[in-house]
């Protein structure tokens, strides 16, 4: 059954990258367009705060998503909400391939190493006894995603922000994930779990 599950959302990713792809953006206007952006994620997309996920590097199409998300209302964030009101679709494809072009930095854990191992199982094993999917089937082992489905990054995303949106999964206040696939695999984890794998992702070389 997790078989078949990982199998078609991966085949609803590759619909939904069709659209997503269908128009390339301008990454040199889009950092004429940034400005508003670095406050938090830096001018390079390499955020500061922990509490905000790194931007760069990652791929052009799930980065327009989100953007497209935040605008129709599909994702809520007090301050991402207002910034994307007023940006049409162009906009959004040009920061998205801005942020894209970008490297990402190393992260960083000041988790111990039981937690890293629990992370590491998480990631790649999953929890049988509880259906929770391992992460490296949609993610990568490297974490590096899927881009060709729409699937992010995560390799070296801060640990803070991954557990956030963890969380927001498990409790269904983020629901912009294609045929509920986040929601499911997160509210079969426990807390231990999520913070385990968070960290573990920081860890994740981004190159």
């Amino acid at each position: 059954m997790k078989k078949l599950v990982v199998i078609a959302a991966a085949t609803l990713g590759m619909s939904l990258s069709a659209s997503l792809h269908a128009e390339p953006g301008d990454p040199e206007r889009g950092q004429s367009l940034s400005t508003p952006c670095i406050a938090c994620h830096q001018a390079d997309g390499n955020s500061a705060n922990p509490a905000w996920p790194k931007i760069a590097g990652k791929d052009k199409a799930y980065l327009f998503k989100q953007l497209m998300d935040y605008k129709a209302g599909d994702r809520s964030h007090a301050l991402m909400n207002p910034q994307v009101a007023q940006l049409d679709e162009q906009d959004m494809r040009d920061l998205a391939a801005f942020y894209a072009s970008q490297e990402a930095s190393p992260g960083r854990t000041s988790a111990d190493d039981e937690t890293l191992a629990l992370g590491k199982q998480i990631y790649f094993g999953g929890n049988v006894s509880e259906g929770v999917a391992a992460c490296v089937a949609c993610h990568g082992p490297g974490g590096k995603g899927n881009p060709a489905a729409v699937f992010p990054k995560v390799a070296a995303q801060h640990g803070a922000y991954s557990l956030d949106q963890l969380q927001q999964f498990s409790k269904g206040e983020r629901a912009n994930d294609p045929g509920r696939m986040m929601r499911s695999v997160a509210s079969r984890m426990s807390e231990e779990e999520m913070k385990a794998v968070s960290e573990y992702m920081a860890t994740l070389d981004p190159k």
